[in-house]
């Protein structure tokens, strides 16, 4: 039982932690730092630079551990035969998006890291889908797929050069510079519309799975498009499929990730609360020959957040001096045993917020008040 005390973001932590136990998951423990340089080397990975930095007493540059993907893929056995499947809680040391200064934040995620397969990359994106549906009842998931994208991209003729500039144009979905710098470049207008028309799309996988089986066969990789719409269907198909949207304005660093990538929002929250993908490309940089997919839930997003109940606690029981601890007990067991909270008082506490109001009186438990 998760008490209706914790906040969002703590209840969360169990929450998350048991569902990943119950996919076979393990829990990956790691030091709170790691040499400087693996940060400076994969910046762009990161969700801010900033990073806060002492030299060891060995004189070697260290880092409070901004994240947690690169300590693991550093930390982890290359094995491109099996899978690696970990999840994590733990804190990074990063700016926070609420007060824009450096704060310790709990983060927790999952990692699968090796021979990574279609039912692998289903598995992930359905235990992000079940991550989000378990901070709030009203969200997203908004899923892309950066191959097919970028096959579209270089139909287009677009220079490798200017992807990083293409790339911001398609996350801000700003299709009029889009258009305007494809015209600038002397992009073939059929093609530049295409493009358009693809960072355009958005919604479920009915609505949006033929339009990319018409219009994409032969311009993105024929094998991108079939994993693409066996996953995709799957996850529509199942639990909680109805809060899948596809949305190819969905990217990410093209340098560091490859295939699906996915973000996740919740109601009442301005930004995404959970974000995720392939990273192969982050793996070859750090010369892996390993695949990997992961995802992580920030937990920050949730700091200024209500109480997940509208009361402290289910029942307040109020008794005296001469009660019989006996009763007391079989009472307490009882509502404990129905996943409910009780708090035991000879007075009741100001300000408390309770669902029912109980009393002893003289051998008899009576419900006094209900606010239900």
């Amino acid at each position: 039982m998760k008490s209706s005390q914790l906040l969002p973001s703590e209840n969360l932590v169990f929450l998350l932690r048991e569902l990943y136990d119950k996919y076979g998951y393990s829990r990956y423990k790691m030091n709170k730092f790691e040499e400087y340089d693996l940060y400076a080397k994969n910046k762009d990975f990161l969700i801010s630079d900033s990073v806060i930095t002492f030299t060891d007493t060995n004189g070697k540059l260290l880092a409070l551990k901004p994240d947690v993907t690169l300590s693991i893929v550093k930390n982890t056995k290359d094995s491109g035969e099996t899978v690696q499947k970990l999840y994590y809680n733990e804190n990074v040391y990063r700016v926070s998006k609420g007060t824009h200064s450096f704060k310790e934040i709990t983060q927790v995620g999952l990692e699968a890291i090796g021979d990574i397969d279609s039912y692998t990359i289903f598995e992930v994106v359905s235990l992000a889908v079940k991550s989000l549906v378990c901070t709030g009842e009203n969200c997203i998931l908004e899923i892309s797929h950066l191959g097919i994208l970028s096959d579209v991209i270089n139909y287009a003729g677009i220079p490798k050069a200017e992807m990083r500039k293409v790339f911001r144009f398609i996350g801000e979905k700003n299709i009029h510079e889009l258009l305007s710098f494809c015209n600038a470049l002397g992009i073939e207008k059929e093609k530049a519309d295409l493009l358009a028309d693809t960072v355009k799309i958005y919604g479920t996988a009915d609505e949006i799975l033929p339009w990319i089986r018409e219009k994409l066969t032969g311009i993105a990789d024929e094998n991108n498009i079939n994993i693409f719409e066996t996953v995709i269907k799957a996850l529509s198909g199942g639990e909680n499929g109805d809060i899948i949207r596809i949305d190819f304005s969905a990217v990410d660093d093209i340098r560091y990730y490859n295939g699906f990538v996915f973000k996740g929002f919740s109601e009442g929250v301005p930004q995404s609360v959970l974000s995720g993908g392939q990273y192969d490309a982050l793996m070859k940089n750090m010369k892996r020959k390993s695949g990997a997919i992961g995802f992580a839930v920030y937990l920050d997003c949730f700091e200024n957040a209500t109480k997940v109940s509208d009361y402290d606690v289910d029942a307040l029981l109020i008794y005296s001096e001469n009660s019989d601890i006996s009763l007391l007990k079989r009472t307490v067991d009882e509502i404990i045993a129905k996943g409910e909270s009780v708090l035991m008082q000879r007075e009741i506490p100001d300000g408390i917020k309770y669902k029912r109001l109980l009393k002893d009186l003289g051998g008899e438990v009576i419900c006094v008040a209900n606010n239900a």
